[in-house]
């Protein structure tokens, strides 16, 4: 696999951040990814919070920027503070014949895929992951329920390697 800044973190680090021993977390520039899509998210609101203000301030209902002034502290509590804890959430495993996912932070999930289960792979970006070199791996399994497992915040060359390795194991499998 193609060598990656992000390495296995030691027991006392994964747990100060969240995952289990053993997995590694994600690239970190992903943190601008989810920064970007959060702010994408929080203008509409802040757009919307912003006409409300001036709507009712010109009634005289409330004062210029009484509600404008919060939801502007809020979206940017949420676009600076939060992208982060959601990073440190997100860490992965890949051994000879399974990719283990662990995401989450009040809900946590730890999705383990058996090699033997995996339909088909893909490596996605999008147009902000290509703009830091970024993409998405997603393994669609046999079965039903949870059958799509996404990992998001490789780098290119990570994902792309374990995808090939993904593929030989099941080809050799096959044989």
């Amino acid at each position: 696999m193609a060598s990656s800044s992000a390495e296995f973190m030691a027991p006392d680090e994964a747990a100060a951040n969240g995952l289990s021993a053993g997995l590694r977390p994600v690239e970190r520039a992903y943190i601008h990814v989810i920064r970007i899509g959060t702010a994408l998210f929080a203008v509409p609101l802040v757009i919307g919070a912003g006409v409300l203000n001036f709507a009712l301030a010109n009634k005289d209902k409330v004062e210029h920027g009484a509600i404008l002034i919060p939801a502007l502290a809020l979206a940017a509590f949420i676009v600076v503070f939060l992208p982060q804890r959601r990073w440190r959430r997100w860490g992965y495993a890949h051994a000879d014949e399974q990719l283990r996912v662990a995401r989450g932070w009040l809900v946590r999930t730890d999705t383990i895929v058996p090699f033997r289960r995996i339909q088909h792979i893909d490596v996605a970006q999008g147009p902000i992951e290509r703009l830091f070199g970024l993409a998405s791996l997603t393994v669609h399994t046999a079965g039903t329920h949870n059958s799509i497992v996404t990992l998001p915040g490789l780098s290119r060359d990570d994902a792309e390697a374990m995808r090939d390795m993904m593929r030989l194991h099941i080809r050799r499998e096959a044989e």
